[in-house]
Order: structure tokens, then sequence, then C-alpha cells
């Protein structure tokens, strides 16, 4: 009596989570306005140092502040730090709200002195003002949350806050990408400063979808 033998089964390649490609491309939009916005940092002789003269002390901790917290910020979605590494994940997020509290008053601080050179109009200031401040009130409530044990809510606050914390690079990787003329800038900077909330909502509602369609699949 012989037996067959089945070929084994190719193993599947695991699919690639939404949360892994978003994260993927944000690190693309680090990446990239880093080499063409900021590239100035890296040449003595770029004609942006003039520009930054008046406030670039300023611009030092607001810039690693900010820069800071952007860095973080994604490991503070990741499960496995969370599980594994409490001490490591806290440190991290006190760290990011650090760079919140730090870069966000800073960035008010000088756009209002950039309005006071006349290099931008008021509009951009109340605009940098409502960026801050709900970066600011979405991380607060997240530690608030936190505080509090409710750890469904605080997650759902520190996306919304990461979520404000993108503008700053949403912005210049739009400017750029897209080659905005400058009359369009200003209302760029609005739209995504609007869009920020709603967005980080989308990112909670289709969460919620999928955590609501693996239930059965579990159970």
């Amino acid at each position: 009596m012989t037996m067959e033998l089945s070929p084994r089964a190719p193993k599947a390649f695991p699919a690639i989570k939404a949360k892994t490609l978003l994260f993927a491309a944000i690190g693309l939009m680090y990446v990239y306005v880093l080499y063409n916005v900021e590239g100035f940092l890296f040449d003595k002789a770029d004609p942006e140092w003039k520009h930054i003269a008046p406030f670039q002390w300023w611009l030092l901790p607001h810039g690693l502040a900010a820069a800071f917290a952007l860095f973080l910020g994604p490991f503070q979605f990741s499960e496995r730090l969370r599980r594994k590494y409490v001490t490591v994940h806290k440190v991290f997020g006190y760290l990011y709200i650090a760079g919140c509290y730090i870069g966000a008053p800073l960035g008010i601080y000088i756009q209002w002195t950039e309005e006071k050179l006349g290099t931008y109009s008021h509009s951009f200031t109340i605009a940098t003002i409502l960026d801050a401040g709900i970066w600011i009130f979405a991380t607060t409530l997240a530690l608030a949350m936190i505080l509090k044990g409710r750890m469904q809510q605080h997650r759902q606050w520190m996306i919304r806050s990461f979520a404000c914390a993108l503008i700053f690079l949403e912005v210049r990787a739009i400017l750029v990408f897209f080659r905005i003329p400058e009359p369009a800038v200003e209302a760029v900077v609005w739209a995504c400063v609007a869009a920020a909330f709603p967005l980080a909502d989308l990112v909670l509602q289709i969460d919620e979808l999928r955590r609501q369609k693996a239930r059965p699949a579990r159970a």
C-alpha cells in the first residue's frame, strides 16, 4: 500500500496591517519634509538662516521638542511595546507630552514674531494658535484619561493629539509636493487644521469596525 504525500501548501505571507502602512507613509513624510524643507539646517550658507535669525534661539527648543513628539508619537500606538515594556511606553508617553507642552507655545511665539516682522499675516498667527491649542487640548485630555485609568478614551485622545502634531508635517509636505502658489498657502494651513480631528475620528471609526469584525471570528 502506497501513501501519496501531498505537497505542503505554501505559507501565506502575513497581511500588512493598515496601521503599518499608515506609519510607513508618515515616515516617508518625515524624510521628505526634512530633505526638502528643513535642508537648510545642514547648509550654513542657506539664506533661510538670515530669515530665522530674530528668533533662532527660540526655534531650537521649539523644533527639538516638536520633532521629539513627532518621533515618539507612533511608538504610543505599538501594542507590543505597551504590553511587554510598560515602563518604556509610559516614559515615551510623558516625553511626548513634554514635547507638546514645550513645542506648541513656542510655536505661537515664533509665529507672532514673524507676524511682527511682516513675514506672515495675522490670520497665520490665529491658525497657529488654533493648531497649538487643539494639540495641547487633545494631549491634556489623553493625559487626564490615563490618570483616571480610562484606557480606551486615553487611546482615542492620543490619536487626536498625534493628528494635530502631524499638521506641522502635512502643511509642509503639501506645499512643496504640489507646489502650492503663495496666495493659496494660507488656505492649505487652515484646511489641515480643520481636518485634524475629523481625520483622527475617521481612523477611530475604521479601527472600531475592524475590531467588531474580529470579535465573531475569535468567538
